[in-house]
């Protein structure tokens, strides 16, 4: 983490914060408040506290990460010289908009679905900004989400493009179960309750239902009822879920629902910095 947040304060200073070392007095000390300008589930803010004190700053943690915050609430209190406060200001201030803004909407999500159960999963997805994957699950984790696959080594999934490059699930499902250590659960995505049958039968831990239909799913849950192979696996749904039918699909009895706007999508949350002498 340290050496992202190096590479973090090196590309936004580049050579050095020109307007402030033209303007602000080397000795001159100031404190600045970060302040909500929205409500929601603040996160990011350690890293933020990592960031300001690369140069020495003293902060104050006033909110700590999966807080609530309303708007004009502190955050956190900072002291120091002001051109480093300055500096590193859009630095901190990034990172906390983006990750709060997450942690805000994987929050909202997470509280509407246990309205239908307590036991379905909100998870996140790997679309995530390059190099941000770290920080874009953690901040689904303070959310009250799970983070999936955090990289490709955490779990084997066999999506569309790997059964069309065997040609057959089956075959796809075996090879997965011989070569990869019993440690490693495998899911298998597929986009048809015959699939879903098939998976659950050759040895599938999760079945992925792709870009299915609330109605659509249901009924795969009920085939697999049906015939006594729901018990096996977890069921997840991913795909075209956003806030406006999630609820449709927590409502058809699946186990996770994985979404990608958690972390392409969110909007920001507003949070401002105010320095003072």
């Amino acid at each position: 983490m340290k050496e992202m947040i190096n590479k973090w304060i090196e590309e936004d200073i580049g050579f050095g914060d020109i307007t402030t070392e033209a303007l602000i007095p080397d000795e001159t000390i100031a404190n600045a408040k970060i302040i909500a300008k929205n409500s929601g589930i603040i996160a990011g803010v350690q890293i933020a506290k990592e960031i300001f004190e690369k140069r020495g700053i003293m902060v104050a943690i006033l909110k700590d990460d999966g807080s609530e915050v309303y708007a004009g609430e502190t955050i956190l209190e900072t002291s120091g010289k002001a051109k480093d406060i300055l500096a590193l200001e859009r630095t901190a201030l990034n990172i906390l908009i983006r990750m709060s803004g997450i942690a805000t909407q994987t929050n909202e999500i997470v509280k509407n679905i246990k309205h239908f159960s307590q036991d379905i999963k909100i998870a996140g997805t790997r679309k995530t900004a390059p190099g941000l994957a770290k920080f874009d699950n953690m901040a689904i984790n303070i959310g009250g989400g799970d983070t999936h696959r955090f990289c490709l080594d955490d779990m084997v999934l066999i999506k569309d493009n790997h059964i069309a490059a065997l040609g057959s699930l089956i075959d796809t499902l075996k090879l997965a179960k011989q070569n990869v250590s019993f440690s490693k659960k495998i899911e298998i995505e597929v986009e048809n309750s015959k699939d879903a049958a098939l998976a659950s039968k050759n040895g599938a831990d999760i079945i992925m239902l792709d870009n299915m239909s609330p109605p659509e799913v249901k009924e795969t849950i009920e085939i697999l009822n049906d015939f006594n192979l729901r018990e096996n696996v977890l069921i997840e749904v991913s795909g075209e879920i956003d806030s406006q039918n999630i609820l449709e699909y927590a409502n058809t009895g699946v186990d996770i629902i994985s979404l990608g706007t958690l972390t392409h999508s969110s909007k920001s949350l507003d949070i401002s910095l105010s320095l003072s002498l």
